[in-house]
């Protein structure tokens, strides 16, 4: 088989690469890891991208500037970021919109609600399933091979140069000879041996949000062919989901969204951080790493009948009771400890304005932790609970590259014809924290530059 490039995945980044080294006339063959029926990744369960723009339109409120931008991811991050890579990140995102429309996707029309981000972000029409249909159309119409059900395990080396892709397909190993390779093979969060390496047995409480696919096996394979790691390894951007859900693929139906309306409480009924410490979608992707702290990783965010219906409904129903006592019962806490911690917050609440679309006056005073926002007293019944646990969407450790997306030795020089894209390269910009719609906006920006500089390198 003659092939110019081998794209390693199949969602947003590999999908974006694969699609880029076409318009560069290179015959590009993809790999889908999981069946036809369930490709696509984590970007399946995805719904919108963070882009810089100047100006409204009928998908995006106003203007999102490249300095906000920046502001914004150096604030989640706490600098944990190359500079470089990152401002590449922002300016490239604002061509993103067009790119991504004459491939095949449609926009939402924006929209308005708890999400606050119509300003920042754009939205697929159909969401990430969509989003993946669109793209895998495209593909096909443009040449692309895909081979589905096909696992790649290695990448195998001649002349200091990728020559060959490793791959299982039915349990048969095959040689794919090729030119040039990205790798966009997302995580190594459904690996959960790994996991372990870093959390120990907490990580069997982590539920995993996307694919059971992402394990690692090519990011494993990289390190032992002296890519630079890059990245924390116990690090992951992870959410508050309902405990009730799937281990694997339950998605952003899980999403816990009601934490900013009340408070949340570990297994003794103790508060253990600021609920309204800033916007959700600044801060919602902190609380996976909180609750992972906390013992036996689960917690409870609890809140009263006159908050329900102000955060996005959820896929499962609160608990409810018209008693703390019983809610404490039924969610199995210690209803004294509950009553005790709900008092405590309740007279340290102080008069305000309550807005929940802004950050409001409604505080808390004289208690740790303190409630920044939306401190409203819980004493209206009924009184609700959900059940949380850590929802690990993907892991930051992933191997260093440059502006041209190409691996890097652990010496930082690169390899000749390796490219990286997505999840397993997103550590270099995002070292900790998150912003919503900020990884697809990693795995499009990198997944063009990966598909574009393969498909020249292939075709030279």
């Amino acid at each position: 088989m003659d092939i110019d490039v081998v794209v390693l995945g199949g969602g947003n980044a590999a999908l974006c690469a694969a699609l880029a080294a076409c318009d560069e006339g290179a015959r590009v063959v993809l790999l889908e890891r999981a069946p036809r029926a369930m490709r696509g990744g984590n970007t399946r369960h995805t719904r919108d991208i963070r882009h810089a723009h100047g100006e409204s339109d009928e998908f995006a409120t106003g203007v999102y500037g490249e300095d906000e931008f920046m502001d914004d991811l150096l604030r989640v991050t706490g600098g944990a970021t190359d500079r470089n890579l990152a401002a590449l990140t922002i300016r490239e995102s604002r061509t993103l919109p067009q790119w991504m429309a004459r491939h095949g996707v449609l926009w939402q029309k924006a929209l308005r609600g708890t999400l606050h981000l119509s300003r920042t972000n754009r939205f697929f029409l159909g969401g990430g399933k969509a989003l993946v249909n669109a793209y895998y159309d495209t593909a096909a119409r443009s040449g692309v091979e895909v081979l589905y059900d096909t696992t790649a395990r290695d990448l195998a080396f001649q002349d200091g140069q990728v020559s060959d892709v490793i791959v299982d397909v039915g349990g048969v190993s095959q040689k794919l000879r090729c030119r040039a390779a990205v790798v966009a093979t997302g995580g190594f969060e459904a690996n959960i041996p790994w996991l372990k390496r870093y959390w120990g047995d907490a990580a069997d409480h982590f539920v995993i949000r996307g694919t059971p696919y992402n394990n690692g096996v090519v990011l494993a394979a990289l390190y032992e062919r002296d890519a630079k790691p890059v990245g924390d390894p116990r690090g992951f951007h992870a959410v508050a989901v309902d405990a009730r859900a799937p281990q694997f693929d339950g998605g952003i139906v899980t999403r816990l969204d009601a934490i900013p309306f009340g408070i949340v409480v570990n297994r003794f009924a103790k508060r253990f951080y600021d609920e309204g410490e800033d916007l959700w979608p600044k801060r919602y992707a902190i609380w996976g790493g909180l609750i992972a702290e906390q013992p036996d990783q689960i917690a409870y965010a609890v809140f009263d009948g006159k908050v329900k219906g102000k955060f996005i409904p959820t896929l499962y129903p609160p608990i409810a009771a018209d008693s703390l006592a019983a809610l404490a019962e039924a969610a199995g806490l210690e209803a004294g400890a509950l009553i005790a911690t709900v008092t405590e917050y309740n007279l340290a609440t102080r008069p305000g304005t309550f807005a929940p679309g802004d950050l409001d006056d409604c505080a808390t005073s004289g208690i740790t932790p303190p409630k920044s926002h939306w401190a409203l007293p819980i004493d209206t019944p009924p009184f609700y609970c959900y059940p949380a646990r850590p929802g690990i969407t993907f892991t930051y450790l992933g191997v260093g590259v440059d502006e041209r997306a190409r691996v890097l030795h652990n010496d930082g020089t690169p390899f000749a014809n390796l490219y990286a894209a997505g999840e397993c390269m997103a550590g270099n910009i995002l070292g900790r924290g998150y912003l919503a719609g900020f990884g697809l906006t990693i795995g499009s920006v990198f997944g063009r530059i990966a598909g574009k500089e393969a498909g020249r390198r292939a075709r030279a």
